[in-house]
């Protein structure tokens, strides 16, 4: 587990409209050799095939039911089916994911190789994968929707070999049944003793961290204990300060807002995106977010792929 990779690629980072440089709102996060979907937008599976990260998805994520969170998933269904997929793929999101899935078979009209399951999550509510887990929360929208942290277990503490070998534990197999959280057995002469992982292994350390608010107004205040300390917060920051009423009346934040939640969260990196089609750069954006924000702050373009490291 303390090995595993994670990288995070925006494959579609527009607002509700695409533009000539900007695909309509998915997330790819790869953990490892799992790999998921964070809403799917139209035309993700190009973005996928020039992002070469292929079309093995395990589970897809949805934040909420407006069309440009959603669309790409039909034809991403009937792609993976036409290569010959047999594992299932389950698609989670808020109120409505049922009667989605199922308008997803009876649209498609094709023979469907894989089993393909639906899930309703809820605020608090999560699904749980090997060595992490994905927790939903509520979010502002103006309909059910979601924001979600993916969170991994805690890694195990720092072994100290000097400490194994000063209690007898000769190097070799033993250490990596002590690093497992086994106690085991030495013999020095005729003394026979036990030596416990506690005894040579550090505090458990904190796994990484990844929050997704989808498409919301500014809630930071409401999700500090689920979504402190991430190590990339991925925030709505659909208009500029200069666009603050028409952010609030269409439940959007901007990115002033997005910068303020990376304070209050004690974010390590404030990734916006979900910008607006009326503006042809960032800089006002980068602005905003900046005078709230101290941290790292990174407006992705698509395609963009950022690695999270390990945080010791």
């Amino acid at each position: 587990m303390s090995g595993e990779t994670m990288h995070v690629y925006f494959l579609g980072t527009a607002g509700a409209l695409p533009t000539p440089t900007r695909n309509p709102p998915c997330i790819m996060v790869r953990r490892g050799s799992d790999t998921l979907l964070f809403d799917c937008g139209e035309g993700a599976q190009q973005q996928m095939m020039r992002a070469r990260c292929g079309f093995t998805i395990n589970a897809i994520f949805v934040s909420h039911w407006h069309a440009d969170h959603f669309l790409g998933i039909f034809g991403l269904v009937q792609t993976m089916s036409f290569n010959g997929r047999t594992e299932p793929l389950t698609i989670y999101g808020p109120e409505w994911v049922h009667e989605f899935v199922k308008t997803l078979r009876h649209v498609a009209r094709f023979n469907l190789k894989f089993p393909m399951d639906s899930v309703e999550l809820g605020p608090g509510s999560w699904a749980r994968f090997e060595g992490y887990t994905v927790t939903a929360f509520g979010v502002k929208h103006g309909l059910p929707a979601l924001g979600y942290v993916l969170e991994e277990d805690p890694r195990p503490g720092r072994f100290n070999r000097e400490q194994a070998i000063a209690l007898g534990v000769p190097p070799g197999p033993l250490f990596g049944r002590l690093q497992r959280g086994e106690a085991v057995t030495v013999k020095n002469g005729d003394v026979v003793a036990e030596v416990r992982p506690e005894q040579v292994m550090g505090s458990a350390r904190p796994g990484r961290k990844i929050v997704y608010t989808g498409d919301t107004r500014a809630i930071h205040p409401a999700i500090m204990d689920i979504a402190h300390d991430a190590d990339l917060l991925i925030h709505d920051a659909t208009y500029d300060e200069s666009e603050v009423a028409r952010a609030a009346e269409f439940y959007h934040a901007t990115a002033a807002q997005a910068g303020e939640a990376a304070t209050a969260l004690n974010a390590k990196t404030l990734v916006l995106v979900h910008t607006s089609s009326r503006y042809t750069d960032s800089q006002a954006h980068m602005h905003d977010a900046q005078g709230k924000y101290s941290g790292k702050i990174v407006i992705p373009n698509d395609l963009d792929m950022i690695e999270i490291p390990f945080r010791d």
